[in-house]
């Protein structure tokens, strides 16, 4: 069963035994974009039509903000785009971003996995939180169990959802954060590369 099978949240709460909750969880950790960045994207959402496709929103709207955050992050951290993810049949699929921990055997092996990002399509996100977070149990289980919180992010481009998997408790945050208010979004993404950073910290100094 793939990861886009479930269409309701319910569902896998009830199969994986995740208690739901929601609460204000998030930080904001600063982040200077640079000019370059923000007038790439104005003039992709003025002149260009960032959301024909879904396809076009992940390229446009959603890639390159991960992308401009992990790039102060790439020495620890892999971010793979439409990567297989997999750990059994009922857990298997290809989420369109994951963060994972940069192998000590190369860049091109995929090691353990921190965040995942499911794009809303069709501005669908119950849909996407049901397969976000069938992506973050298959998450946790590839890590083995260890006591690390998996994050997750819900987006159509324009609106940005944010999520987190600690043990079998799943909160997701009141709050969204928009493309429009360009600095609060990119603190928030800046946040949860932080969170995944000292994780990773914390588990190898162990």
């Amino acid at each position: 069963m793939s990861f886009s099978s479930y269409k309701e949240i319910g569902a896998v709460l009830k199969e994986f035994q995740i208690t739901y909750t929601e609460d204000n969880f998030m930080g904001e950790v600063e982040f200077s974009i640079s000019d370059y960045f923000r007038e790439d994207l104005q003039t992709v959402m003025q002149d260009g039509v960032p959301n024909a496709s879904e396809f076009s929103i992940c390229e446009n709207l959603i890639y390159p903000v991960l992308k401009e955050v992990w790039k102060c992050y790439r020495h620890k951290f892999v971010l793979w785009g439409h990567k297989s993810l997999t750990y059994d049949e009922n857990l298997s699929g290809f989420p369109e971003y994951i963060l994972a921990k940069r192998s000590p055997l190369g860049k091109v092996l995929f090691d353990r996995p921190y965040f995942l990002l499911v794009e809303a399509k069709q501005d669908k996100f119950e849909e996407g939180w049901a397969q976000c977070l069938a992506e973050m149990v298959a998450a946790q289980k590839l890590n083995n169990d260890l006591k690390i919180t998996i994050f997750g992010i819900v987006s159509n481009g324009d609106r940005w959802q944010f999520g987190k998997l600690e043990a079998d408790l799943f909160t997701r945050n009141q709050t969204f954060y928009t493309i429009q208010e360009l600095d609060k979004l990119f603190m928030a993404v800046n946040y949860v590369f932080q969170q995944c950073e000292v994780q990773l910290i914390e588990l190898v100094a162990v």
